[in-house]
């Protein structure tokens, strides 16, 4: 599989110093199988008269074997608890990488509204349902990252 990062310089040694926290899968390097997502995930840097460059990697799908890996397949109550769990940086579990959705403006805002009473869980539920998921992988350990083969760069 081939995924993608999306940001200002090239990214040969991805590592986890670098990282956010309170993010919406925890601190970890955030990549997508979507070049289209990498491509904007640029964006905001190129906003900032800054180049966008996209990092790309091959990473064996056979190392899902022996990583630990939580994978999130829709907008779904169990996904929506884990962000907020990240986001407030509360998390304290163990995976090696998660995959799932992205909260992207529309999706953090019925967020926002949940995380500030505004709207119950099931109503967050019910808007989110309507959002196409993104994709994005955070690879959270070295020993995932370790997984990430670096091929090229491109400047968008």
């Amino acid at each position: 599989m081939i995924v993608y990062h999306g940001s200002y310089l090239e990214i040969p040694k991805p590592d986890l110093k670098h990282s956010r926290p309170n993010v919406d899968f925890g601190p970890g390097f955030y990549t997508t199988p979507l070049y289209d997502q990498a491509e904007k995930w640029c964006g905001r840097f190129k906003r900032r008269g800054k180049a966008g460059i996209i990092s790309c990697y091959s990473f064996e799908e056979k190392a899902y074997d022996l990583l630990k890996i939580l994978q999130f397949d829709s907008y779904s109550e169990a996904w929506l608890d884990f962000i907020l769990s990240c986001r407030s940086g509360k998390d304290t579990t163990d995976y090696d990488i998660v995959t799932g959705g992205v909260a992207n403006d529309k999706v953090f805002n019925t967020i926002e509204l949940f995380s500030d009473g505004l709207i119950d869980k099931m109503e967050a539920l019910k808007r989110l349902r309507y959002e196409r998921p993104n994709q994005q992988i955070c690879f959270r350990t070295e020993k995932a990252l370790e997984r990430l083969q670096f091929e090229r760069s491109v400047t968008v």
